[in-house]
């Protein structure tokens, strides 16, 4: 049996549709529960539900043998995992945003709010523009209203709730979709488990 770590919310619920389709039954999983351990012993996989920037982790140091988690996680922090395979869901874009007609080069030291100063820090850099980046953990979109921050960095999907609090989007860093990470421990150990379970998901991936 493997063990499979997946980041609860919009991709939990992508990521059982894939699983579904790639002939796993995965049933009785949802984001409303609270049960957070899934066995389902025909199938040869065990599913932990859990937050997504503790997937990583939990494959990286063996509770999981594999993860599935949004590339803006795996761009944030550094860890030592396969990435075999991009899922294809979650898809959403890391981007800049602010108020209206805000100019990034009009300040002199950028502030901004965010959960990825790393991705932050290296964004403005590379652009060459000064920036002091406040991290947050939610309500990121309120920063710009209350003038704790000039601008944020936030993922955004629809563009909706940027709309909704009267941000718009300045400027993408990157596109982001979910992936399958592997424990690489794991990957020898149950070699055969784990690239059957791959070679699955990337059948359906492609189809």
């Amino acid at each position: 049996m493997i063990t499979v770590a997946i980041s609860r919310g919009r991709i939990l619920k992508e990521a059982t549709g894939l699983l579904r389709k790639a002939g796993f039954s995965v049933g009785g999983i949802s984001n409303g529960s609270r049960k957070l351990i899934f066995e389902y012993p025909k199938d040869g996989i065990k599913i932990l539900i859990i937050r997504p920037t503790d997937v990583p982790p939990y494959v990286e140091y063996g509770a999981a043998d594999c993860g599935i988690v949004g590339k803006d996680t795996l761009i944030e922090e550094k860890y030592d995992l396969y990435e075999p395979l991009d899922l294809g869901i979650g898809k959403c874009k890391l981007v800049v945003a602010g108020p209206k007609g805000f100019n990034l080069s009009s300040a002199r030291i950028l502030r901004v709010a965010t959960k990825y100063p790393r991705i932050a820090h290296e964004h403005f850099a590379k652009k060459g523009i000064s920036a002091e980046v406040v991290k947050l953990y939610g309500s990121i979109e309120l920063a710009p209203i209350v003038g704790l921050s000039d601008v944020i960095v936030d993922l955004s999907a629809t563009g909706e709730t940027l709309r909704k609090n009267k941000l718009v989007e300045i400027e993408t860093i990157t596109n982001i979709t979910a992936r399958l990470v592997v424990n690489r421990v794991s990957m020898k150990v149950k070699s055969n488990e784990i690239k059957g379970f791959i070679g699955k998901l990337k059948h359906v991936r492609e189809i």
